[in-house]
């Protein structure tokens, strides 16, 4: 940057100065299930389970970084240090009734051109099994980067139908989901947390 009578300018092209911006470089899945007699305490055993306890958690919306690589959970907990300012997409879901299922699920969906962003949605929901939680969150991403790209799907459609017409579009790479579920034990709460967590 410069500054020119009184007003400071740009001296690096558009494109050197976007790379520089707060746009994380890295992000992982994580997933966890917690139980204990107080919720607060549930919620963090599934941090525990999750292997991101450590970190001060900011919780962020749904957008897939361009030029994000997707790294494994083992590669990405070890860029986390205690305390740690961690930006993360979260679904949690939490219930004290015995015998419940819940189930907490990150949806994503990417590009084929690794330049343009994807996008991650977050769902929490009860008497859902793991897979048709998964498939409802991978739908919801599916939907999003769909709209983008201006594609046309059927709301109505079961997953399997949408995901093969998704697939065979040039501009959508490939859908995943990360999806944690369990059944509330008696005499306390079950916590469920799903996460993408994006480094820099």
């Amino acid at each position: 940057m410069v500054v020119k009578n009184g007003v400071m300018e740009a001296t690096q092209p558009a494109f050197a100065l976007h790379h520089n911006m707060f746009v994380p470089k890295k992000m992982f899945f994580t997933k966890g299930v917690g139980h204990h007699r107080y919720e607060l305490r549930s919620f963090e055993m599934a941090l525990r389970d999750a292997g991101i306890e450590k970190s001060n958690l900011v919780y962020v919306s749904s957008i897939y970084p361009p030029e994000c690589k997707m790294i494994s959970r083992a590669e990405g907990i070890k860029e986390i240090v205690p305390g740690m300012i961690t930006f993360a997409v979260m679904a949690r879901s939490t219930s004290n009734e015995p015998r419940r299922l819940v189930a907490s699920s990150i949806g994503c969906a990417l590009p084929s051109n690794s330049s343009d962003y994807g996008y991650l949605s977050e769902l929490h929901t009860y008497g859902k099994t793991e897979k048709e939680v998964g498939d409802e969150a991978e739908d919801l991403a599916a939907a999003m980067i769909a709209t983008t790209f201006g594609i046309e799907f059927d709301e109505e459609k079961s997953w399997d139908e949408k995901e093969e017409s998704f697939c065979l579009h040039d501009k959508i790479y490939k859908t995943l989901n990360c999806t944690q579920s369990a059944v509330v034990e008696k005499g306390g709460y079950t916590t469920t947390i799903a996460c993408a967590v994006l480094l820099f």
